[in-house]
């Protein structure tokens, strides 16, 4: 059985999965991130726990799928939006507080390789449009995570110059003016009114229609640069944001005028075809006897 899971801002998701892919058992609790470090920690080895009183046996080595990436050089976490983890041995303190082989990979990379196991074969680019920003490639069902385990990282291109500044020390990242509390944000200056962006795109009045059409133009014009360096054959759209309605319907339209090829040869933009869960199941393939 394969163990897998998903971390993220404000849930921690659980997965095991059966030799052939089949669900055996799949749970959700609070990450715990805006507690702290030790509290995240805490909280995966209370749903490892459950998950694995739910299959009768423990895992030799589990998957997870985090915000930002494990710096290779030095074994901490950096890049991640949920900060208390930046900075920390992440996989070496959960490897000794859960007494398995942890496998970690960002959240984008799992989104990717879920997808790609699943979707046609070539480049799948998987985009994370929610709290933060961030992206993952895997090519015919396998990761490709770079040299230094950044490939993909576009959140913290630069698109707006002298725009709002970055966690990451940096001004106008792709992240401060499409995330979802970027989108709030922008939202608020128009209306003088702060609401979640979850609730905004669900709203259909002129602010929020201007705020969802604000989000679909400048996601074209960040992710064509994307689009123009690795050709990808379908870019999936992870994260809360990343499923307004119209944005995977009207993302090609948006990014027509920013890439270099013509229109009708730029990627499939999809939905994933697991939802919301798709990173989880990305992060149980990681597994090693996973692996084809």
């Amino acid at each position: 059985m394969r163990f897998g899971f998903d971390l993220g801002g404000t849930k921690l998701e659980g997965v095991v999965l059966a030799e052939d892919g089949t669900v055996q058992v799949r749970r959700r609790i609070p990450s715990q991130a805006e507690v702290g470090y030790d509290a995240v920690i805490a909280a995966i080895d209370e749903l490892l726990k459950e998950l694995c009183a739910c299959v009768g046996r423990r895992p030799t080595s589990i998957g997870i799928g985090t915000p930002g990436s494990v710096d290779p050089s030095t074994g901490l976490m950096r890049g991640c939006n949920s900060t208390c983890l930046n900075g920390r041995p992440l996989l070496s303190d959960l490897e000794s507080a859960l007494g398995v082989e942890v496998l970690i990979e960002n959240d984008a990379n799992c989104l990717a390789l879920a997808e790609s196991r699943h979707g046609p074969r070539g480049l799948t680019f998987g985009v994370i449009l929610g709290t933060g920003i961030g992206g993952g490639l895997a090519v015919d069902g396998r990761l490709w995570s770079g040299a230094n385990r950044l490939a993909g990282e576009w959140g913290h291109n630069p698109l707006d110059p002298e725009g709002e500044p970055c966690y990451c020390g940096r001004r106008g990242c792709v992240e401060t003016v499409i995330s979802g509390p970027a989108l709030a944000a922008w939202y608020a200056r128009r209306t003088g009114v702060m609401r979640p962006f979850e609730e905004i795109a669900t709203l259909a009045d002129a602010d929020a229609n201007a705020t969802r059409d604000h989000l679909i133009e400048e996601f074209g014009r960040a992710i064509a640069v994307v689009v123009n360096i690795l050709d990808p054959t379908t870019l999936v759209l992870g994260g809360g944001v990343g499923q307004t309605p119209g944005l995977a319907e009207r993302a090609r339209e948006a990014m027509a005028p920013h890439v270099f090829l013509p229109c009708g040869t730029t990627p499939r933009v999809v939905r994933p075809r697991l939802g919301d869960s798709a990173g989880v199941f990305g992060a149980a393939w990681l597994v090693k006897s996973g692996e084809p």
